[in-house]
């Protein structure tokens, strides 16, 4: 048989489809219950303080601050903590997930809203702070975090820095894309969103300027407790590559401790509290395409609701701050509800205080370059990234459209001449370097329009007293999790620092991608393909961390370097989907109603009312309006319509209808639940629409619909 040629153009094509189903496939982790992967997820925060300003500071100088500093007193024994909650979910259509990074699976409404929880932690005589902050999105790109610090220095002066301020994705794959800076990622979210990106960097300010402007005196407390029923391990093959001794010591091929934090005022009044789970977040499939915070989230919004009980979710003024269902709502719930509920059990009976001075060290690492030390006379090194042909057959909750296969370690001459001639063969050094990896895109010889991975990454580690939380910029396997808490361990231990509690952060400063062990390596199944900086990845982040653990043990941390400067790029492509003038249909106007709800419905049953709708994601750019629905009952002996739900209510949907020229339609349902008493009810819509008047610049106009009132009813 001849063997066919392809045109030029047929080959640029074949690429870009091969490329985009390879990140969709890649940045993924659909999910099931979970993959055996140590991740952060953190915590419930809570918070029962009004919001007021802001918090942190600065990569290097030192302003004097604009923000009056909180009253610090001396005399007690714990820490002041300021916690803190805002809004960060930014685009909720025409822009796609982040996550599977699946053409097409766009943004069209809302689910959840998206929060980011701040904590800050600073001994008696405000001499030293710690800063975490949990944010409900993908992951923290490099971008978002170099912002962010540059904002903090502005505003804070030398208070908050790069070395104290932990910024911590919990790994939602519902959440906008966009905010990226390194060409692999700004392919996969179709686009770099400012709208999105300053969203997000002003719900991370607002969250720490609460928390910083609300401390008070109080106590940590910690607890453990294994949860079950809540993950399993997407690569149990590779696992067993694993040595057997080591695996012995092990019960499980997943790590089911759950650590928390309890955070309580000098009276014993709530807080908040920060819980590490290692599950893989991600109940949600990537058929979905409502923005929503998934199962940790779910699990924080019933935690929140516990401790906040007449106040809608996500209300500033108290705050703390294929799965096992019949569908991927059902999974979350279940998973999110479990998780919870260990966390309430832990957070009840807290009661180990945590202790001690509060340290923080913090190095820019150039991970392309890294000398490993295998033992006391051989070495090897990292590489420049590159990812597998595993990385585009994705995995067990996640499976690729083309014809790539886990456990691929020889490449296909057909798809390395379509790259060859599309970007340029690998180096031989690189291909040598990342065995038995075959390279599928050498990212790290790829610089244009930017470099398409990071080289330079955060390593970084925060102290409580006995409690060490380590900030990863990726994602670990179960065994890579354990070896690097106990390499940190015995390295504080050495110096002096004994039974410290190692956690694992997740998704935090810059993504990664993934880091297995050197043994998992081999089989190059997807985690593995998606360990970029190759073999010895693990050992150069484990070796990294033990510096930093022996400069907080040996109050060295000064004498530590900062390490290479990451970049910070300009000028990145701008979002594939246009900005469009919204248009309502002759003769009606934006919040009509097309749909109204029925006369009566019971509990149990969806109320669904459809409005001629407007792009919502002009509503990232005019915040007139702080949700786009809301679910009110009236009040007879008020007279007064009360709030019930709102748009990051889970018995509520918003889901937005695109249709062309500028038309679109939204609907929303309220799925009633046990808890709704019978009355009068009405369901509201709030929205933005985009005006234009040639030759005047675009305007956006706010607008809100209150259609006819329903009755629940217990009985017809």
């Amino acid at each position: 048989m001849a063997k066919r040629t392809f045109s030029t153009l047929e080959i640029f094509l074949i690429f870009l489809f091969v490329l985009m189903t390879g990140i969709t496939v890649a940045l993924l982790s659909l999910s099931f219950i979970t993959s055996g992967t140590t991740e952060n997820h953190t915590g419930f925060p809570t918070t029962q303080i009004p919001p007021a300003t802001q918090g942190p500071t600065a990569i290097q100088a030192s302003p004097t601050p604009s923000t009056p500093e909180p009253t610090l007193f001396q005399n007690f024994s714990g820490y002041h903590i300021g916690v803190g909650r805002a809004d960060c979910t930014g685009q909720v259509a025409d822009i796609i997930l982040m996550g599977y990074s699946k053409t097409g699976q766009n943004a069209r409404g809302i689910l959840t809203r998206l929060y980011s929880r701040a904590f800050i932690m600073a001994e008696p005589d405000g001499s030293s702070r710690v800063v975490f902050v949990s944010i409900e999105i993908g992951m923290v790109s490099q971008r978002l975090r170099l912002e962010v610090l540059n904002r903090l220095q502005s505003k804070y002066g030398s208070l908050y820095r790069r070395d104290n301020v932990i910024l911590s994705g919990t790994h939602t794959h519902s959440g906008p894309a966009g905010y990226f800076q390194y060409t692999t990622f700004v392919i996969a979210s179709e686009g770099f969103s400012n709208r999105t990106f300053e969203y997000m960097v002003a719900g991370i300010m607002k969250s720490i300027e609460i928390a910083h402007a609300n401390m008070r005196p109080g106590k940590i407390f910690i607890n453990k407790g294994n949860v079950d029923g809540a993950q399993i391990n997407r690569s149990p093959s590779s696992y067993l590559r694993n040595p057997q001794s080591e695996r012995a010591r092990y019960s499980s091929n997943t790590d089911k401790e759950m650590v928390l934090l309890k955070m309580v005022d000098l009276n014993g009044d709530d807080l908040g509290l920060i819980s590490w789970f290692a599950v893989h977040p991600v109940s949600m499939n990537n058929s979905n395409h409502l923005v929503n915070s998934d199962n940790v989230g779910y699990a924080s919004y019933l935690f929140e609701q516990e401790k906040n009980k007449g106040y809608l979710p996500g209300e500033p003024s108290m705050c703390i701050a294929m799965g096992p269902g019949q569908d991927m709502l059902d999974s979350t719930q279940i998973i999110g509800r479990i998780i919870y509920e260990k966390a309430k059990e832990l957070y009840a009976s807290a009661s180990q205080e945590v202790t001690g001075p509060l340290a923080s060290a913090h190095q820019w690492v150039n991970m392309t370059d890294v000398t490993v030390w295998l033992n006391s006379t051989h070495t090897a090194k990292t590489c420049k990234p590159a990812l597998g042909y595993s990385f585009a057959a994705g995995t067990i909750d996640g499976f690729g459209t083309l014809n790539f296969m886990q456990g691929t370690t020889v490449g296909d001459p057909s798809w390395d001449s379509i790259r060859d001639q599309i970007l340029g063969k690998p180096s031989e050094e690189i291909k040598e370097c990342q065995k038995p990896k075959p390279i599928l895109l050498h990212t790290g010889e790829l610089s244009k329009p930017h470099p398409w991975h990071p080289d330079i990454v955060d390593v970084q580690i925060i102290t409580l007293g006995f409690l060490a939380i380590t900030a990863i910029p990726g994602e670990f396997t179960t065994m890579s999790g354990r070896r690097l808490r106990e390499a940190v361990q015995e390295e504080f231990a050495t110096y002096g620092m004994l039974n410290m509690t190692v956690v694992i952060s997740g998704l935090c400063n810059v993504y990664t991608h993934y880091i297995t062990t050197y043994e998992e390596y081999q089989a190059q199944r997807y985690e593995a393909a998606s360990t970029i900086y190759g073999p010895h990845t693990l050992s150069a982040y484990i070796q990294r961390f033990r510096v930093l653990a022996k400069a907080i043990a040996t109050d060295t941390v000064a004498n530590l370097s900062s390490g290479p400067e990451p970049p910070f790029f300009k000028d990145l492509m701008a979002p594939l989907i246009p900005n469009t003038v919204d248009r309502a249909p002759v003769g009606t106007t934006f919040g009509d109603v097309l749909q109204p709800a029925n006369p009566k419905y019971r509990v149990g049953e969806v109320v669904e009312v459809t409005f001629v709708g407007a792009n919502p994601k002009n509503s990232a750019e005019n915040r007139t309006h702080q949700t786009f629905l809301t679910v009110e009952k009236y009040e007879a002996t008020s007279a007064t319509w009360q709030i019930m739900h709102n748009d990051a209510s889970w018995e509520t949907r918003f889901y937005w209808h695109k249709g062309l020229l500028g038309h679109s339609n939204a609907t929303i349902q309220w799925h009633i639940p046990d808890t709704a008493q019978p009355g009068t009810y009405r369901i509201r819509y709030f929205g933005h629409n985009r005006k234009q008047n040639s030759p005047k610049p675009a305007v956006i106009l706010s607008f809100e619909s209150t259609p006819s009132t329903f009755d629940i009813v217990t009985t017809w």
